[in-house]
């Protein structure tokens, strides 16, 4: 895919990924892409944005990059942080920076 940005992801909010876990996937949703302030950096070659996606699952995955599948963007990796927990699963954030 190149280059994502922002643009990419906002048309995909409420969108079904797959995380691929080997011989399964994990089912998440991209609850939120959103702007981050820009650091004002010379040359920079995107702006800063997040995502922020939801499973349902009660297994919180460690910190790390998973190649995800989603029916409009296709297949790509990004790193995953989990952020949070709540009754309906585990939030984990994607940083582009």
């Amino acid at each position: 895919m190149g280059l994502v940005t922002l643009e990419h992801f906002a048309g995909c909010v409420g969108s079904a990924f797959d995380l691929d876990m080997g011989e399964s996937s994990l089912p998440m949703t991209l609850s939120e892409a959103r702007p981050l302030p820009e650091s004002g950096f010379p040359g920079i070659r995107r702006s800063p944005f997040s995502l922020m996606f939801r499973s349902g699952s009660p297994i919180v995955l460690p910190q790390r990059l998973y190649k995800l599948k989603n029916a409009t963007l296709g297949s790509l990796e990004m790193f995953l942080v989990p952020v949070a927990r709540d009754k309906e699963g585990i939030v984990y954030q994607a940083i582009f920076n």
